[in-house]
């Protein structure tokens, strides 16, 4: 493939781009990835329609764009948050989201319905950089995965209370339902967790991003209980404004690949009846920095 071959597709206003013309099956120029970097970087999520990838072609595909990232597990309180373990992962650095089980056990994790807005692995020290995400199975309807661009949303925060929050951190930590509120406990040594700025720097743009999500952002630190629930819920309704967002309904075939630094995602209700399968990979990412 020749990088004139590929096109640059805008599909919302706020946020991601379908690119056509590249087989992500075969390796890739020095010059192709680059090119893709470049429309990652003005899109944050891509969208390749139509591809047909083993696990290998994936994985060799997401590793152009840094080390490969693992799937991060905890035993603590696992009756709050599905394990990231399943009867068919068979590599520590790939991660099957779906509801399908063989013989009543899970194949991968994330399984059935709605799932808020959230980060992938926010809870780490070092979050993972990017996601990349491809379609197996899919259910008739339903199952979308929505996109909100963190860069708006930094911009959208009154003035003064960027000021009010300027050098703070906050929580986030594994310990959730997937469309429901829980109870952080006090004891956070049981649980995966970590305190990163309110405000990030992308590293690579020098842009800041809101970094916080409905799903895993639990409190502000060196704010009372109140002032932080009330603040974190004006923040998490900034980021998932309907101008910010682009909702992908997916195909099969379809790849998709997104920033985690900029964005968070979220996964709208579908019927639990039917069986959604998608393979996830990552890219280890860096120490955040305001």
């Amino acid at each position: 493939m020749d990088v004139l071959d590929m096109s640059v597709t805008p599909l919302s206003p706020a946020c991601g781009a379908e690119i056509s013309g590249v087989d992500l099956t075969r390796e890739l120029s020095p010059a192709e990835v680059a090119a893709i970097r470049a429309a990652w970087a003005r899109h944050l999520v891509l969208v390749f329609r139509g591809q047909t990838l083993t696990q290998e072609q994936q994985l060799r595909f997401a590793g152009y764009f840094g080390e490969l990232g693992e799937r991060k597990t905890s035993q603590a309180r696992a009756e709050l948050r599905p394990l990231a373990s399943g009867v068919k992962q068979t590599d520590a650095r790939v991660l099957l989201v779906s509801n399908v089980k063989v013989d009543g056990k899970p194949v991968g994790a994330f399984g059935d319905g709605e799932m808020w807005f959230h980060i992938d692995s926010g809870y780490a020290a070092r979050p993972y950089k990017y996601s990349f995400l491809y379609a197996l199975a899919l259910p008739s309807s339903g199952g979308n995965t929505r996109f909100a661009n963190m860069y708006l949303a930094y911009e959208a925060v009154p003035a003064s209370l960027k000021a009010k929050l300027e050098g703070r951190r906050a929580l986030h930590i594994h310990e959730y339902k997937r469309a429901a509120k829980v109870a952080v406990p006090d004891d956070l040594s049981q649980s995966m967790h970590y305190f990163h700025p309110l405000f990030v720097t992308h590293p690579d743009t020098g842009k800041k991003t809101l970094f916080v999500d409905r799903l895993m952002t639990a409190r502000i630190e060196g704010m009372s209980p109140a002032e932080s629930d009330a603040i974190l819920e004006e923040l998490y309704a900034i980021g998932e404004r309907p101008e910010f967002v682009y909702e992908h309904v997916w195909r099969l075939g379809d790849f998709l690949m997104w920033d985690n630094r900029c964005t968070i995602h979220a996964r709208t209700w579908f019927p639990p009846e039917e069986e959604r399968l998608l393979r996830r990979c990552t890219v280890e990412g860096e120490p955040l920095r305001e």
